[in-house]
């Protein structure tokens, strides 16, 4: 499913400190060229933040329209798996392959693939700062670069959020189940997508091995899990996530 037809920003509600807001002040001054990247350190963690990264691909959008109706491209958004791979995101249009890595827990590797993918939106789970030390001018490198850090949770709310994301519509809850429940095409299912008369990712040939293979460490135990989590975060039948800002470079020594 590609988010340019199933998701539109009126899905989404923001609220700052209490009050109304926009998803212009999530990522204040989104430009046509920022590029939205989610850190991730174990199984299905990234569902927690799935209002954040529904919200980056409507910026996406919204700042540049004909990226919907001429384009037609995937958003910029990156996932990296630090240590291990910890479930496929091409249900979130994490497309093609490239778009997800896997990179050891070294805090300097992290910080390198940030880099590489020029990631100017970044969000990672809420961690403790360490004292770590980067290799030369790889935190200068990104900190040029950084216009907002976000801590979100593996359950899907932070403690004492700075922000709430609450979807006022069931269809943002689609690809959560389709990563929870991952489903197997026949062959036959698959000849049909491909007859398609759009192009989607489903078709392509790589895309279900691809999602199997990020799928390796994700047991029964933890797609239930996640399941729980979602339920968890309904406030009055709908999904409601929390999060917080950090400063960017105190982002940096939370990898």
């Amino acid at each position: 499913m590609h988010v340019i037809n199933a998701l539109s920003s009126n899905f989404y509600e923001v609220e700052c400190a209490d009050k109304p807001a926009s998803m212009w002040d999530v990522f204040p001054g989104w430009n046509a060229h920022d590029r939205f990247g989610i850190v991730i350190y174990e199984p299905l963690a990234a569902l927690g933040a799935t209002h954040l990264i529904q919200l980056a691909c409507m910026c996406f959008y919204d700042i540049k329209p004909m990226r919907r109706s001429e384009r037609k491209v995937y958003p910029e958004m990156f996932a990296i798996h630090v240590g291990g791979w910890w479930g496929g995101h091409g249900n979130f249009d994490f497309w093609p392959p490239r778009r997800e890595i896997q990179v050891s827990d070294d805090h300097r590797e992290i910080l390198g693939a940030i880099n590489d993918f020029g990631i100017t939106r970044l969000a990672l789970p809420e961690r403790p700062a360490r004292d770590l030390v980067h290799r030369r001018k790889e935190e200068d490198c990104a900190l040029d670069r950084l216009a907002t850090s976000i801590f979100y949770s593996p359950t899907g709310r932070v403690a004492q959020p700075d922000f709430t994301i609450r979807s006022n519509n069931p269809r943002s809850e689609r690809d959560v189940q389709r990563n929870i429940n991952p489903v197997q095409l026949s062959e036959q299912g698959f000849a049909q997508l491909q007859k398609s008369a759009v192009p989607i990712k489903e078709s392509d040939a790589d895309f279900t091995p691809r999602q199997i293979e990020l799928n390796v460490n994700v047991t029964a135990a933890m797609r239930e899990q996640a399941e729980r989590n979602r339920t968890a975060l309904k406030v009055d039948g709908l999904i409601t996530e929390g999060y917080r800002f950090v400063d960017p470079a105190q982002s940096l020594k939370c990898l």
